[in-house]
């Protein structure tokens, strides 16, 4: 069985159904959310959310649920949201803050602001962590020079994709992503599986003057400070929706429409740049 099966039984379910279903589980969450908390933490978890109330309580679930050696502190972000993201913030008594600027920059930009930790560590609202996740990241910051780290996604199997088709797309990306962190690691790393020294990240700051890619940028940002470094751990590897892969419908149609555009960019993998652009967070994902 898979470590995550058990939270896809409220995952992409709305609150009035789960609380239908089962009241405890939202108790079971709040409860283990406030062992959780330290009140020095070394390690601030932002949640980000907008419009994800089909998916934040088994976001929430699967955190509440970290096995972790650090003092930590987890935090919500509400996007401004229009169905009752916030009232699963309220439910599950997360500490939140409600962000009115529509974007992942602005989302982010307000989690890290709040963050007590000397490490932050970034979460996406319909993503699923295992839980030696946030102890695996914060290992991988400690190490000497490194000012960044991020990990690795798989996708949720559904009936709409064959386990075989997910392994294959899921094995040639992360090959590419692996290339191109060699010269160009900024490139590489995903908002979702992102982790980064707290004072280091607020001295670059978040972009929020560019749709996507403001994970990106601030790696670039912060690699005049030292190493980014890549976790390849399986017990790191968080699971998510299909998001920006189920906008072009298949995956054989998701993976040429992305390797075509990483084609059009190959020489860039091998040198460095100095610059982040929008159309450079629409490689392979």
């Amino acid at each position: 069985m898979k470590w995550y099966n058990k939270y896809l039984s409220v995952y992409n379910t709305s609150l009035s159904s789960i609380s239908g279903i089962s009241g405890g589980i939202i108790n079971e969450i709040k409860n283990n959310l406030i062992n959780l908390q330290s009140n020095n933490p070394l390690v601030t978890v932002s949640v980000i959310a907008y419009n994800e109330e089909k998916h934040l309580l088994g976001c929430l679930w699967s955190l509440s649920e970290m096995k972790c050696k650090y003092p930590i502190e987890i935090i919500g972000v509400n996007n401004d949201s229009q169905d009752k993201t916030e009232d699963i913030f309220k439910a599950v008594g997360l500490p939140y803050y409600n962000e009115y600027q529509h974007s992942c920059g602005y989302a982010r930009k307000c989690g890290l602001e709040h963050a007590k930790g000397k490490f932050h560590i970034n979460i996406d609202a319909d993503t699923l962590y295992p839980p030696k996740y946030v102890e695996i990241m914060v290992d991988s910051l400690m190490k000497p020079s490194v000012v960044a780290a991020s990990s690795l996604w798989s996708y949720i199997p559904d009936k709409d994709h064959s386990s075989f088709g997910l392994k294959l797309y899921e094995f040639t990306r992360d090959c590419h992503l692996f290339i191109q962190s060699l010269k160009r690691p900024e490139l590489s790393v995903r908002g979702l599986v992102f982790a980064y020294h707290t004072e280091y990240a607020k001295k670059v700051g978040i972009r929020v003057d560019i749709k996507r890619g403001e994970d990106g940028s601030l790696a670039l940002g912060l690699k005049k400070y030292g190493k980014i470094t890549f976790v390849r751990k399986s017990a790191a590897r968080a699971v998510t929706g299909y998001g920006t892969v189920g906008i072009d419908g298949s995956l054989y149609n998701s993976f040429k429409v992305r390797a075509i555009k990483s084609l059009k960019n190959i020489f860039s993998v091998f040198s460095a740049k100095k610059e982040y652009n929008d159309e450079d967070s629409n490689l392979i994902k």
